[in-house]
């Protein structure tokens, strides 16, 4: 049974379903304000693989991700560029999907808008203020933290703790420094919605509540986000739901942070790397290889030297697909998926995973090099089941293949799950322009030479 690290009781817990076979995920998605950093490729390959992990144990997974497309940071770029902030959401939010794409990231079953559900919002903010856990200032509506008894849970802090940690702000109505705001109240200049409080628009921490319990249910399977999420972000969500009587995620799964040479990776720095600029200049597997080497609640450290060892290690991949190409695999050595059904199932522990797979590879290639294919065949069929139950593509049609065509492949096969027919076509007509015949087949998009 898979075993996870729960972030609000503090240990690693068996993962128990709602209904049985099927698991239903939440993870907070971007604000679509600039492009995709490293940090966003790390979280959400997170997801990525433990939503892939539970689709090969036979799972029926629904995986929901959020877009905010109206924060101050949206408002504040439309001003300084002096353009329409739809105009920015737009262009950011395909910027944002360009770069998962890359990564070979499956797309949410279902990317909720903030801005298509301020009607529900209004509603659950509305009950709160009718409940006494919410109250009116002269600058919005504001949540009483205090009303609900057990937050701090996800921090793993105490009320007063947190009280006495809280920065101090202007506000002088609101009734302790903890609690936070629900709606802010019409400034000039700025996108406005109306409700019973005059013009203005939801803040942040009460998006996810209401999308994720209108499309997952009460007391869904799984909430993740990066650790940074956890408070106050996380607890806010949490206390919402509970003050409007309801049952929230059953368990929390929270990433760790991510380093670039050894120093957190965080603007004050300057050492933020933006995602598009890395996956246009190195192999994409390479960046998902690297995350898969740390496991997801430690701090993952990057650099080119980090970047240049695994892209020869999914080199290695490729290159004992391609020496097997002629032989007829068998089923995959069931000694291989028990080792790594145990090692996912150990709170995702993809590093002993990953070892598992070069150790087959390795083992492979000396079998073969020993003139036993019918020993290696087995060893290669584990590690092609493997390396796909992690989201690591093979590059193995051939030389003739480079790893950027294989990679508008996976794009295209991304945009057609996501019923994105535009983008599909503009793919195929890229790669065939580029001399490239498109197949389509049950396992997705082949390419080969014209």
């Amino acid at each position: 049974m898979l075993r996870l690290f729960d972030t609000a009781k503090g240990e690693v817990v068996p993962l128990e379903l709602r209904e049985p076979g099927k698991v239903s995920i939440y993870a907070c998605g971007p604000t679509v304000y600039g492009p995709p950093h490293l940090g966003h490729g790390r979280n959400t390959l997170s997801y990525d693989i433990l939503r892939r992990y539970l689709v090969w144990l036979g799972n029926d997974v629904t995986f929901v991700s959020n877009v905010t497309d109206i924060d101050d940071k949206i408002i504040k770029r439309a001003q300084d560029e002096d353009r329409p902030w739809e105009e920015i959401v737009e262009r950011c939010e395909a910027v944002w999907f360009r770069g998962m794409d890359a990564l070979g990231i499956d797309r949410p079953d279902q990317s909720p808008h903030a801005t298509d559900y301020v009607k529900q919002m209004v509603a659950l903010i509305e009950r709160l203020v009718d409940d006494g856990a919410a109250y009116e200032t002269s600058d919005g509506v504001y949540f009483s933290a205090e009303s609900v008894p057990d937050y701090g849970s996800l921090a793993g802090q105490p009320i007063d703790s947190l009280k006495a940690g809280a920065r101090i702000e202007a506000n002088e109505e609101k009734r302790s420094p903890v609690d936070f705001v629900l709606w802010k109240k019409a400034k000039p200049g700025e996108p406005t919605w109306d409700s019973p409080w005059g013009p203005g628009r939801p803040g942040w921490h009460t998006e996810c509540v209401v999308m994720s319990l209108d499309l997952l249910g009460d007391g869904f399977d799984v909430h993740g986000g990066g650790l940074d999420l956890r408070f106050p972000h996380h607890e806010n969500e949490r206390a919402q739901a509970v003050a409007d009587g309801h049952r929230f995620a059953a368990h929390w799964f929270h990433n760790g942070m991510l380093e670039i040479d050894g120093e957190k990776m965080s603007k004050s720095l300057g050492n933020v790397r933006n995602l598009i600029d890395l996956v246009e200049v190195w192999d994409p597997r390479a960046f998902r290889l690297l995350v898969l080497r740390s496991h997801y609640r430690s701090p993952m450290d990057i650099g080119d030297d980090a970047l240049r060892d695994a892209t020869a290690a999914v080199g290695r991949l490729d290159s004992l697909a391609r020496r097997v190409a002629s032989l007829d695999l068998p089923s995959p050595d069931p000694a291989s998926l028990d080792a790594f059904r145990s090692a996912m199932d150990d709170d995702l522990d993809t590093p002993r995973a990953v070892a598992l797979v070069f150790e087959l590879v390795r083992r492979a290639n000396a079998l073969l090099d020993a003139g036993d294919p019918s020993g290696a065949a087995p060893l290669a069929a584990a590690v092609f089941d493997l390396t796909a139950a992690l989201g690591l593509a093979i590059v193995g049609e051939g030389d003739d293949v480079p790893a950027e065509v294989a990679d508008l492949a996976r794009q295209r096969d991304a945009a057609r799950a996501a019923k994105d027919w535009a983008a599909a076509d503009a793919l195929r007509d890229r790669l065939q322009a580029d001399g490239w015949t498109i197949e389509d087949t049950p396992d997705g998009t082949k390419v080969r030479r014209a």
